[in-house]
């Protein structure tokens, strides 16, 4: 899994690549999480699109980090879902709590 980061209009992107697994995957997203929250970057777009497959420990994380966040006064959106991630975080019934979009800029947007 790789993680790239750019800003755009005071929102941090995340493009993540590969797969979001138990072990390196999960804990790649929390370090950088974190490390965004230290610098004091409190609005975080995680972008999927590029991800292969998420299992139960990513969407574990998915929802850790979207907790760090929301703890700390920041808010944390997905952005490009594909069809596979919906459906499950449509199952878990956690479609309702992330904020979820398919076009960046209305994404980037809605931060503020």
């Amino acid at each position: 899994m790789k993680i790239e980061s750019r800003a755009v209009s005071g929102v941090t992107i995340l493009d993540i690549h590969g797969k979001v697994t138990l072990g390196e995957g999960s804990a790649a997203i929390r370090g950088k999480v974190a490390e965004l929250l230290n610098e004091g970057n409190k609005n975080i777009l995680l972008n999927l699109g590029d991800v292969s497959y998420v299992d139960s420990s990513g969407i574990g994380e998915l929802v850790s980090s979207f907790t760090t966040v929301s703890n700390q006064g920041g808010q944390l959106k997905l952005l490009n879902l594909t069809k596979k991630l919906e459906e499950l975080l449509a199952i878990t019934k956690l479609l309702t709590v992330f904020d979820s979009y398919d076009d960046e800029q209305k994404a980037v947007e809605s931060f503020s």
